[in-house]
C-alpha cells in the first residue's frame, strides 16, 4: 500500500451513501413505512427488556437469554435505521467517514455476537428438553451469565479485533451503494488487492456463522432424538412447541447471514444486497420478539401484572 494511498484515506470527511436514492418516488413510501417499522421495534424489544427486569417470573434462563436478544436487536437497529430514515428524506444523502467506520466495527460485532447468543439458546433448549430434572441446577445463574457474556466477549474479539488491525485505506469514489455501512460493502472500496479480505472474511465466517450454526443443529438434533423417545404424544407436542420459536429466529437470520456472508465478490448484487440488508437490520429485529415472547402466555400474564402495578400506583 502506497503513501498516497494512506493520505487519501486519511482525508475522507464524508461519503455519498446511495440508499434508494434511484428511484426518488419511493423514498416518502419507504421513509413511513419503515419509521413504523421501527417504532414497533422499539416497543416490541423494549417491552421485552423491561417485562424481564420487572417481573420475577420471567427472570429464568430462556428468558435471561431473551433479554440480551432484545438489547442486541435493539442495538442493530438503533445503529442503523434512524441515519437511513434521515437519508430518505435529505437532499444529500451522505454519512460522515468516522460514523460508517463505526457502523462497520458494531454491526459486525451484533451479528457475530447474536450468531453464538443463538447457539447458547439452543444449548439453553437442549438442556430444558433433554434434562428437565436438572434444568435449573445445570444453567444456574452464574452460568448464564458466563454464557452470555461468553457470547458478547466472543463476538468482540473475532470481529472488532481482526477488523481493526486488517482495515486497509479506501480508494475514491467514496460512494456506498447501500443502505448503511458494512464490511462486505466496504470491500469493494479497499485500495488495492482484496483477495486477502475476502478469504479473512470468509474464513471468518466460517468460524462466526457456521460454528454456531454446527452447535445450533447439534443441539436440535439431540432434542429431536430425546422427544421421539418420550411415551406421551403431549410431551413430545409440549417439548416441540418450546422450540419453534427458537427455530424461527435462527431461520430468518441464518438464512440472510449464510447468503451475504459466505459467497464469492462475483455473486455480488447491489439491489438483492439491499433487501437482504432490510431484511436482517429492520424486519428481523422487529419480528422476534413477537415472534418469540410477545405472543407468549407468559410474557402476556407478566405484562398484565406490571401494568397492574403501575395502573395502582
Amino acid at each position: 500500500m502506497d503513501k498516497t494511498e494512506d493520505e487519501n484515506s486519511s482525508t475522507i470527511s464524508e461519503l455519498v451513501l446511495v440508499g434508494f436514492s434511484n428511484r426518488p418516488h419511493a423514498e416518502m413510501p419507504l421513509f413511513l413505512f419503515f419509521s413504523l417499522i421501527y417504532l414497533a421495534n422499539l416497543f416490541g424489544n423494549t417491552a421485552v427488556i423491561t417485562l424481564v427486569l420487572l417481573d420475577t417470573s420471567l427472570q429464568t434462563p430462556m428468558y435471561f437469554f431473551l433479554y440480551h436478544l432484545a438489547f442486541l436487536n435493539l442495538s442493530f437497529s438503533t445503529l442503523v435505521v434512524p441515519k437511513m430514515l434521515f437519508n430518505f428524506l435529505a437532499t444529500r444523502k451522505v454519512i460522515s467517514y468516522n460514523f460508517c467506520l463505526f457502523q462497520t466495527y458494531i454491526t459486525l460485532f451484533l451479528e457475530v455476537t447474536e450468531c453464538f447468543l443463538l447457539a447458547v439458546m439452543a444449548l439453553d433448549r437442549y438442556v430444558a428438553i433433554c434434562y428437565p430434572l436438572r434444568y435449573l441446577i445445570i444453567m444456574n445463574w452464574s452460568v448464564c451469565m458466563a454464557l452470555s457474556m461468553g457470547a458478547w466477549t466472543v463476538g468482540f474479539f473475532s470481529s472488532i479485533v481482526p477488523l481493526y488491525f486488517t482495515f486497509p485505506p479506501l480508494c475514491g469514489p467514496y460512494v456506498v451503494d447501500y443502505l448503511f455501512c458494512e464490511f462486505p460493502i466496504l470491500l469493494h472500496m479497499f485500495c488495492g488487492d482484496t483477495s486477502l479480505h475476502e478469504a479473512l472474511m470468509t474464513l471468518g465466517g466460517a468460524g462466526t456463522v457456521l460454528f454456531p450454526f454446527f452447535l445450533i443443529m447439534l443441539s436440535y438434533l439431540r432434542i429431536l432424538l430425546t422427544v421421539m423417545r418420550m411415551d406421551s404424544a403431549e410431551g413430545r407436542k409440549k417439548a416441540l412447541s418450546t422450540c419453534t420459536s427458537h427455530l424461527t429466529v435462527v431461520t430468518l437470520y441464518y438464512g440472510t447471514g449464510l447468503v451475504r456472508y459466505l459467497r464469492p465478490k462475483s455473486h455480488y448484487s447491489v439491489e438483492g444486497d439491499k433487501l437482504i440488508s432490510l431484511f436482517y437490520a429492520v424486519i428481523n429485529p422487529m419480528v422476534n420478539p413477537f415472534i418469540y415472547s410477545l405472543r407468549n402466555k407468559e410474557v402476556k400474564g407478566a405484562m398484565r401484572r406490571v401494568m397492574g402495578k403501575y395502573n395502582k400506583s
